[in-house]
This record gives C-alpha cells, sequence and structure tokens, in this order.
C-alpha cells in the first residue's frame, strides 16, 4: 500500500486528485468548527454529555464532533445517508423509479438530483425538529428570524458536504460521501483512544495496563484483519466462450470468470442497519422526549450499547433486529446492483456460458442460487466484525465511537480508494503504451 501510494505521487495527475482531497478535508475540518450562529453551544456540549446513548454516539462519529459542538455541519452527511437510504426503498415501491435507474448514465443523473432535493428537504426537517424541540435552551433569542438562520444554516452546512463529496467523485480520487464520512470518523479515534485509557489503563498497576493494551489493540487488529479477509473474498465463476466466424477470422473459445465478491453489498448493510436502528432514538433525543415504561425499554433494546449487559440481558434481543436488518439490506442492495438476468443475457449474445450449464434461463437460476449463498456469507461475516466490538462495550462498557461499523467504514473506504489509485495508475501506463 506504501509502495502504491509512493508511484502514484510521482503521476502529476493522480498527485493533483489526492491534494484536492487533502484540500477538501481540511476545509471539512475546519468548517465544523465554525458554530451555528444565535445558539448556545455550552448547554447542547452538556446535553450531549448528559444524554450520550449509542444512538447519539454513532451520529456524533458520523459528524466527527460537529454534532456535539453543534457546528454549521452538525448534521454532517447523514440526510445524505437517509435520503439514498428512501430513493433506493422507493424504487421497490416505484417501477417508474426502477426504470430511471436503469436507464444508465442519464437515469443515474436523474436519481442523483432527486436524492439531492430529498437530502435538503430532510436537512431543514432534522434542523426544525431541533429547534422546536430544545426551544430556548438552544437558542439565545427564540424568534422566527433566528430559528430561520439556524435552520439554513444546519441546511446550508450539511448541503455543502453533499456538494464536496460530488466534486471529490469528480476531481479527487474514491467515493466522495464515503471519504467525508471518513474523516469525520477518524477525527474522532484519537479521543476515543483517550476514553480507553481513562477507563482501562490509567490508574491501573503495570501489569493490569499492559493486559488491557493488548485487550485493546489485539480486539482492533482482529477487526481490522476480518474486515480485510471480507473486502478480499471473492467467488469466481468460470465463463467459455464458444469459436464463431467474424469475416474470414475464427474468433472466440478463449475462457474467463465473473467475479463475485463474498461482501457484495460493502459496508452499506451496515450503515443502513444502524441508521435505522438509531432513528427512533435520534428523534426523541432532539425533540427532547424521554420514554418511560414499555417505551423505555424499546429504545435501550435498540441501543447497542445494552447488549451484552450483564445487568440486563433481555436488552440484547436487539441484536437479532440488527441481524436481521444486515441480512436484509445485504439482499436488497445486492439485487439492485448485480442483475443475474441482464449477466445472463449478456454473456448468452456474446457466445459465453458456464462450464455445464445451459445459456439463457438456466444460467439466470445459477447464478441467482451462487448469489443468494454468496450474499448470506458476506452478511454473517459483517456481523462477526461489528458484534465483536459490541460484545466488549457491552461486557466491559469500553463506550467508545469507532466501533465495528466504523472500523469497517474506516478499512473500506482505504481499501477502495487504493484500489481506485492503482486502477487510475493501470490506465495511465496503457495510454503511455499505446502512444509509444
Amino acid at each position: 500500500m506504501i509502495q502504491t501510494v509512493r508511484d502514484a505521487l510521482r503521476i502529476k495527475e493522480i498527485r493533483r486528485r489526492l491534494l484536492y482531497v487533502l484540500l477538501m478535508l481540511f476545509v471539512i475540518r475546519m468548517t465544523s468548527q465554525i458554530p451555528v450562529p444565535g445558539v448556545d453551544t455550552t448547554f447542547f456540549a452538556s446535553f450531549f454529555e448528559n444524554n450520550a446513548n449509542d444512538a447519539l454516539n454513532v451520529l456524533n462519529a458520523f459528524t466527527g464532533g460537529g454534532f456535539s459542538n453543534f457546528s454549521i455541519l452538525a448534521l454532517s452527511i447523514t440526510p445524505y445517508i437517509t435520503a439514498s437510504i428512501i430513493v433506493q426503498l422507493l424504487t421497490i415501491a416505484f417501477p417508474k423509479l426502477e426504470e430511471m435507474q436503469r436507464e444508465g448514465e442519464e437515469g443515474r443523473k436523474k436519481m442523483n438530483r432527486i436524492t439531492r432535493y430529498l437530502t435538503m428537504g430532510l436537512s431543514v426537517f432534522e434542523s426544525v425538529a431541533m429547534c422546536i424541540g430544545f426551544g430556548n435552551q438552544l437558542i439565545l433569542d427564540m424568534n422566527f428570524l433566528n430559528v430561520l438562520v439556524v435552520v439554513a444554516s444546519l441546511t446550508a452546512g450539511s448541503c455543502l458536504l453533499m456538494w464536496i463529496g460530488e466534486q471529490i467523485n469528480i476531481k479527487g480520487v474514491g467515493n466522495g460521501i464515503s471519504i467525508v464520512l471518513l474523516i469525520n470518523i477518524l477525527s474522532r479515534v484519537p479521543l476515543d483512544m483517550v476514553t480507553l485509557y481513562e477507563n482501562f489503563v490509567q490508574g491501573k498497576t503495570i501489569a493490569k495496563a499492559t493486559v488491557a493494551w493488548i485487550v485493546i489493540i489485539a480486539v482492533i487488529l482482529v477487526v481490522v484483519l476480518l474486515t480485510l479477509i471480507l473486502n478480499g473474498a471473492e467467488r469466481r465463476i468460470p465463463v467459455q466462450y464458444s469459436q464463431k466466424m467474424v469475416g474470414r477470422r475464427l474468433v472466440g473459445g478463449n475462457s474467463s470468470n465473473i467475479p463475485i465478491k463474498v461482501n457484495t453489498a460493502g459496508v452499506i448493510p451496515i450503515i443502513f442497519a444502524s441508521s435505522i436502528m438509531s432513528f427512533p432514538a435520534i428523534i426523541l433525543a432532539l425533540i427532547g422526549v424521554t420514554p418511560t415504561g414499555a417505551g423505555a425499554w424499546f429504545i435501550n433494546m435498540l441501543s447497542s450499547n445494552n447488549w451484552f449487559n450483564p445487568s440486563n440481558w433481555s436488552y440484547t434481543i436487539g441484536l437479532i433486529l440488527y441481524i436481521l436488518l444486515v441480512v436484509f439490506f445485504a439482499y436488497f442492495y445486492t439485487s439492485i446492483t448485480f442483475n443475474p438476468m441482464v449477466v445472463a443475457d449478456n454473456m448468452k449474445k456474446q457466445g459465453g456460458f458456464v462450464p455445464g450449464i445451459r445459456p439463457g434461463k438456466p444460467t439466470e437460476e445459477y447464478l441467482n442460487r451462487v448469489l443468494k449463498y454468496i450474499i448470506f456469507i458476506g452478511a454473517v461475516g459483517l456481523i462477526i466484525v461489528c458484534v465483536i466490538p459490541y460484545f466488549f462495550n457491552g461486557m466491559f462498557k469500553a463506550n467508545v465511537s469507532f466501533g465495528g461499523t466504523s472500523l469497517i467504514i474506516i478499512v473500506s473506504v482505504i481499501l477502495e480508494t487504493m484500489k481506485q489509485i492503482e486502477s487510475m495508475m493501470l490506465v495511465r501506463n496503457y495510454k503511455g503504451f499505446l502512444k509509444d
């Protein structure tokens, strides 16, 4: 990986793109320090400290601390993620959206436009909800103009991050939205390490402190290693192409394969499942409602901080719901990105076939069977990677923001970005060869 970065920095175009990404990340971190005008940031910091739960911790990690500081980037990229979830789900209910999605580049632009408008709408809704929920406690002088300023500032901050993500896609390297999420998560890691030190190392004997550090580092390394294995594993389906006459030449007869990643949906199922699990608690916290009785148990059950809690194992029921959501979104997202019918039709048109399987409908059914097993294995892998940190959080109260979800995002985004850099270098080498 280090050698790849060194080789990339020698190429002017890639070096320019990397510098552009670094500049945008610097803008994000600087902007996240600008407070929203007309609000009491000390109140919000104390509120977050007194009411911190898994939902708010996840939100604060995704915003890079902008939520607890109540900066203009307090909403971060979360409205865009939520809008993407809604748009993807709507493609099932509305055939017109599904047709639009299959229109290629033009359809993708229309879907992106819908997602942008929905992002703005969700940003306004969340901003208004916070203003109504906190009222005079948050806004120093509660009146229409000041509320409008707060709503406009938060909405503009969220739209700014969405725009930066799209610009990184065009002028930078990697997926812009993922990189924005990555830098926000990484910005919280130093504080989380300090938290772990204060909880498990500070004031302990040398022997206990050493064991604590070994366990912490071991858990992080195991999660990272499992994530690397999960991202690199793939099933290769062999494809044989029949020979045919083109003019006076006999072409074809070669063999190839269709590589299908075990983790076909990437980190998307984890993000979607975590967002849905956190949504009820976030809404209640923002509007200032404290649930009681069965409602309080339900909200606590949704929080991963309460899973594996020795004092109340009933909260771990939420883990079952989380697992079901991860599996559902793994199948759902893969069904959108990989269509066996289209792949089978393209193979048939090009004279290709899977050895032992007839072209057409039998090939489509075969790909569906293989895909179902692979998706399930990938979803189980994602669940294992996430549950390991949740277990230690519940058993030992290691309450940090970079749990399994954050580590998977960090590793996955870095790997995907490195692959894109390698692809750009490979294309450049081909261009240079053809030019010579």
